[in-house]
C-alpha cells in the first residue's frame, strides 16, 4: 500500500456513510453533543506516559517549542480504540458493485447535488484556479467526509501519538505527530480544534498532518489553512491544489464507463464479468490521493452523478452466492419486515445484515452462518 496522502486505512474504510452500516465511517458524526465511544477516550498507559517523555526530546531537536508540546499534549492521552482499529484493517474485501453502491448511493448522490448547489461558486473558482473539474472536487468531498457531516472528532494528537507509541507503524506515525505539531505551531488550529479520524486524517478531506502541510492552502485569505471550518473552501481548495500538483491536467476528464463520452483510452475492469472503464491520466491524479482503483472510479463516478450523469449502464454478474443486488436488496428489505433489521437495504451485505441473518436463521431453527442465499430469499417470500 502506498502512504501517498493520508492513507492509512483503505479504500472502502475512507466512505463516510453506509445505509446499513457497512462501511467503516470516517470519523463520528459531526455533532457537538457527539461523545466519543469509551475505547476513543484516553486511559492512563504508564508505558505510552514514558514513550511521549522521550519523544518531547525529539520533538525539542525538531524545532518544536515546549509551550507547542505542552499545549499539544493537554488533554490528550493513550487511545486504546486507536489501536484496536488498526490492528483490525485487514481488509474484509468488496466487489466494485458493493463500493458502488454505496460511493454513489441515491442519499450521497442526493446529498452531493445539493452540496454542489450551495457550494457552486466556491467550487467554480477552484475549478478556474486549479483547473480540477468542480464535480470531482466535490467527489472527494463526498467519500471522505460525507460532505463534511464526518470529518471525525478524535485528538490528532492523541491518536498520532498513539499508534506512533504502538510501533507497528511507529515511524510513519511519529511523522505525522511532528507534522501534527509544527501544524499548532504555525498556527493553522489549536490544539483543540484539531480534530480527525482515528488514524488522524483531518478535516473536510481528510489530510493526513504531512500532506496538510505540503499541499493546504488558504484560499479565503484569512490567515490559518483552516479545513476543520464549518466552512468548505480551505479544504476544498487544498483538494483541488493536491490534484493540480499531481498531475490533473485542464479540460480532460478522468474517463467513463465503456461506451460513454469521455471514456479513456486505458481499459479497465476491477470486477469479472462487470463494467468496463476507460480512463485517463486523471485517473491516476485521484489515485494519488488515495492508490485505489476502486476508490478512483467512485470518485468518478460520483463527480459524473452530482453533474447529473445517470447509473452505470452496464451490470455487475450474481455474487458468489448467486445473488444480484436486487436480491440482496430483497433479502434486506424482507429481514427488516420480519423484525430483524438490517438498518437499511442498500445491496451491501455487511455486518449488520449478517446479524439479522444469524438473528433469523436462529429463530427458524436454521444453521446460524450468516450467509446470505437464494434459499433464505425464498424462505423470507
Amino acid at each position: 500500500m502506498n502512504f501517498s496522502r493520508r492513507h492509512v486505512v483503505l479504500s472502502f474504510a475512507a466512505l463516510g456513510l453506509s445505509a446499513c452500516g457497512n462501511a467503516i465511517p470516517a470519523g463520528p458524526v459531526r455533532n457537538r453533543s457527539t461523545k466519543l465511544p469509551a475505547d476513543l477516550r484516553p486511559v492512563p498507559n504508564s508505558a505510552y506516559d514514558a514513550w511521549v517523555r522521550s519523544f518531547r526530546q525529539r520533538a525539542k531537536s525538531k524545532g518544536i517549542s515546549n509551550a507547542t508540546l505542552s499545549a499539544g499534549f493537554r488533554y490528550t492521552g493513550y487511545l486504546p480504540g486507536v489501536v484496536k482499529r488498526d490492528r483490525n484493517q485487514i481488509e474484509f474485501k468488496r466487489t466494485l458493485e458493493d463500493y458502488l453502491s454505496i460511493a454513489a448511493s441515491d442519499e450521497r448522490v442526493s446529498k452531493g447535488r445539493a452540496a454542489f448547489v450551495r457550494h457552486r461558486t466556491t467550487l467554480d473558482t477552484l475549478e478556474s484556479r486549479y483547473g480540477v473539474d468542480a464535480e470531482i472536487i466535490a467527489a472527494i468531498w463526498g467519500l471522505e467526509s460525507f460532505f463534511g457531516e464526518r470529518r471525525g472528532d478524535v485528538p490528532v494528537i492523541s491518536a498520532t501519538s498513539t499508534l506512533a507509541f504502538d510501533g507497528r507503524r511507529g515511524s510513519f506515525f511519529e511523522k505525522q505527530l511532528i507534522a501534527a505539531l509544527e501544524i499548532l505551531q504555525n498556527g493553522d488550529v489549536s490544539a483543540a480544534k484539531m480534530t480527525g479520524s482515528w488514524a488522524g486524517a483531518m478535516g473536510h478531506t481528510q489530510f493526513i498532518p504531512t500532506s496538510f502541510q505540503a499541499f493546504a492552502v488558504d484560499f479565503t485569505g484569512d490567515g490559518p489553512r483552516d479545513i476543520w471550518s464549518e466552512d468548505p473552501t480551505d479544504a476544498l481548495a487544498s483538494t483541488a491544489a493536491y490534484l493540480s500538483r499531481n498531475g490533473w491536467k485542464r479540460g480532460t476528464r478522468w474517463g467513463g464507463e465503456v461506451g460513454s463520452i469521455g471514456a479513456g483510452s486505458t481499459i479497465l475492469q476491477p470486477q469479472a464479468g462487470g463494467p468496463q472503464f476507460g480512463v485517463t491520466g486523471n485517473f491516476r491524479a485521484i489515485k494519488r490521493y488515495n492508490n485505489s482503483d476502486a476508490y478512483a472510479i467512485g470518485v468518478g463516478h460520483l463527480a459524473d452523478r452530482i453533474g447529473g450523469g445517470g447509473p452505470l449502464r452496464a451490470s455487475f454478474p450474481p455474487d458468489e452466492n448467486g445473488l444480484t443486488k436486487d436480491d440482496r436488496v430483497a433479502l434486506q428489505q424482507r429481514l427488516t419486515r420480519q423484525g430483524f433489521d438490517t438498518d437499511g437495504a442498500d445491496g451491501v451485505i455487511g455486518p449488520n445484515s449478517e446479524k439479522a441473518i444469524r438473528a433469523y436463521q436462529a429463530s427458524r431453527g436454521l444453521p446460524v452462518t450468516g450467509r446470505p442465499s437464494l434459499e433464505l430469499l425464498q424462505s423470507l417470500r
